[in-house]
């Protein structure tokens, strides 16, 4: 795919709700008849094999997105999602989550929800018990008491440990200097190989971050989208930059014009460097898949290798993203 100017950039963007109908045909025909699951990291492997269970027991695809993910937030080893995660610089943990329905096209998100470790449960009820889109703070919180969520201490003795350490260092790094702490987030796109997409992300986000902040894992289009009509996306890494950029939908709007997973992964990484050329050092790395269930991945630099988890054909396995900039 060549890369396109700015002009072209904006007009693909305004494209996708101009495209006849014989175009959105031809972005869904040929579905795979199987289902795929993409994930974000490592940890993913785990997730991607958890939703194709939880799918091939009957479950739908949103149970399965929703229950893989929930083996990454119920992980304490895992420091950047769920329980264990992080903390803010104040010691407190607060999650991020979002999960979309690519089929009704609705979403469901929640900001700042402390003491629960599942959130992208939460996130996945607001879509089925209410008509809103997202929630936060204390709102959240009670919300999930409501349908029965248990409270519970998020911090772990090995996130403690990790927050006291940085809380008694007097040279020690935060928001307002540089932070360098791990804050990758899962990221699971879905579909049942029938032209269906579902995808969803959870996070605790920046570690030692200003407490209040919300960055892209629970903002609908940015950390995460999903349509039938093309395709998912998730995005990881400084989810800062990727709320300004709406990574994930914009990836989804490229997918529907024309281009492959693979092409709008790396096209809106582009995008990125093109408008800020300091982008090109970030800690930035998206995954797509077309309502095909063909996928791409991509990593801003070396610095930030992208190792992503694919489930496709009862295959389970890890793979490299791409590196766009050496």
């Amino acid at each position: 795919m060549e890369p396109i100017d700015r002009r072209g950039f904006m007009k693909s963007m305004a494209g996708t709700a101009a495209l006849t109908g014989s175009e959105l045909a031809a972005a869904s025909e040929q579905p795979s008849g199987r289902p795929v699951f993409l994930a974000t990291w490592p940890f993913g492997k785990s997730a991607n094999e958890r939703a194709a269970e939880v799918y091939h027991r009957g479950g739908s695809l949103m149970d399965a997105v929703e229950k893989g993910i929930n083996v990454v937030e119920d992980d304490p080893a895992v420091m950047s999602v769920g329980y264990g995660g992080l903390p803010n610089a104040e010691g407190v943990v607060e999650l991020d989550a979002a999960i979309m329905d690519g089929t009704r096209h609705r979403a469901g998100s929640v900001c700042n929800l402390h003491m629960i470790k599942n959130p992208i449960s939460v996130a996945r009820q607001v879509i089925e018990k209410t008509r809103h889109t997202t929630m936060a703070g204390d709102g959240a919180f009670q919300f999930a008491m409501k349908l029965g969520f248990q409270p519970q201490q998020l911090l772990t003795p090995a996130s403690l440990k990790r927050w006291l350490e940085w809380k008694t260092n007097p040279n020690r790094q935060t928001f307002w200097l540089n932070p360098t702490e791990n804050h990758d987030t899962i990221g699971l796109v879905a579909t049942d190989g029938e032209g269906h997409m579902a995808a969803g992300c959870s996070t605790s986000g920046l570690a030692w971050k200003i407490p209040g902040r919300v960055a892209d894992s629970s903002l609908v289009g940015c950390g995460v989208y999903a349509d039938d009509r093309a395709g998912g996306a998730s995005a990881t890494g400084d989810g800062d930059i990727m709320t300004n950029y709406c990574t994930s939908v914009t990836i989804v709007q490229l997918m529907a014009s024309g281009a492959s997973p693979q092409e709008a992964c790396e096209e809106i990484l582009r995008h990125m460097v093109r408008t800020d050329p300091s982008n090109r050092s970030a800690q930035a790395a998206v995954i797509a898949m077309s309502n095909r269930g063909e996928t791409g991945a991509v990593c801003m630099n070396p610095q930030f290798r992208l190792r992503y988890a694919l489930w496709k054909d009862g295959a389970s396995q890890l793979l490299d993203g791409k590196v766009l900039y050496d």
